[in-house]
């Protein structure tokens, strides 16, 4: 009987080991909003999973070296520099034809966070974000004094060219057709360009990050700030409950406090991640092509990925290097 019982006790302990140690790490978005899937031709689809695969390596490599900020960051940079995200080169155009980049980022053992609105020359806004973060006493700057202030702290500045895309630009044409002879007022603005680029990390010391980076909607106003660079809408970390990143109809995340929202569910009525995640989501208002759709992580490493659109382009990476991506699935 004892030595069955020390064979059980061994088993569980190797069983909650391997579990411990395939806990996720990392999960990352691209947006949500994917085109119907038939529309997606096979090379197309490969190279959205090169890339999230590509982010998702880059934050692997960061976290062995660093933290979860430091993971947070990599990612989102990789996807900022594909032409194929809507965030840094791949940014859509306003309806002035110019690009407004927004992101933000949060470190769940402060809190501390930092946030970028209506920028056209910072080549990689999340990184923006955490200067802000790190080396200023501001939360959240916007435009040219972002600019500046980033400038000054030794980022370069690139030409608004940079982010010029020949997919975003021909959006904005198509948008442009199919406003004439309406109202600026009544324009519908495509669910298709809910896209968006987020992470979220939790590092070795179980400390949790979330970032969040968006050239916003095709044909918006300009002006428009979405939930991307909000803290408590599109993105919250605090390691009392969970890290998270949003993508996709900015004025709800931001009415309804979607990320903070979450976060809270869990510390104060004891919500399990995948049930907070999906509450919240569920109870946004309902759009033709859905709302859109979020990733979190907690510091179990427990995952949760949802949306309520045709599909969302992300990515997981557990602490033993497994790799999964998907759009549809």
């Amino acid at each position: 009987m004892l030595k069955i019982l020390l064979v059980f006790l061994v088993v569980f302990a190797f069983a909650q080991a391997a579990s411990a140690q395939d806990k996720t790490v990392l999960v990352i978005h691209g947006g949500a909003g994917a085109p119907p899937r038939k529309s997606l031709t096979p090379l197309l689809e490969a190279q959205y999973h090169a890339a999230l695969e590509q982010a998702l390596k880059a934050g692997y490599k960061s976290l062995a070296k660093g933290n979860s900020l430091d993971a947070v960051e990599s990612a989102i940079r990789v996807l900022e520099d594909s032409p194929l995200f809507n965030a840094g080169k791949g940014a859509v155009f306003n309806r002035d034809g110019r690009q407004e980049l927004n992101a933000s980022i949060m470190d769940g053992k402060t809190k501390k966070a930092g946030a970028v609105a209506g920028i056209c020359r910072l080549k990689n806004p999340i990184s923006a974000a955490r200067l802000i973060m790190e080396k200023s006493e501001h939360v959240f700057m916007i435009g040219e004094g972002c600019e500046r202030f980033c400038r000054d702290q030794g980022m370069e500045l690139v030409s608004p060219l940079y982010f010029h895309a020949d997919k975003a630009w021909l959006d904005l044409l198509n948008a442009e057709k199919k406003a004439k002879g309406k109202s600026s007022a009544k324009v519908s603005l495509d669910p298709a360009h809910f896209g968006t680029v987020g992470a979220v990390a939790l590092d070795k010391d179980g400390d949790l990050a979330a970032g969040t980076s968006t050239g916003g909607i095709t044909y918006v106003r300009p002006g428009r700030v979405g939930d991307s660079p909000i803290i408590g809408a599109g993105t919250y970390a605090e390691n009392e409950s969970c890290a998270v990143s949003c993508t996709g109809k900015g004025e709800f995340f931001i009415r309804f406090t979607v990320a903070s929202d979450i976060a809270a569910r869990m510390k104060y009525r004891g919500d399990t991640l995948k049930k907070a995640t999906t509450d919240v989501l569920a109870g946004l208002p309902k759009l033709t092509g859905g709302t859109g759709g979020l990733i979190a992580l907690d510091r179990q490493g427990n995952a949760a990925m949802v949306n309520n659109t045709s599909g969302m382009f992300r990515g997981t990476i557990t602490q033993s290097g497994k790799i999964h991506v998907a759009i549809y699935e």
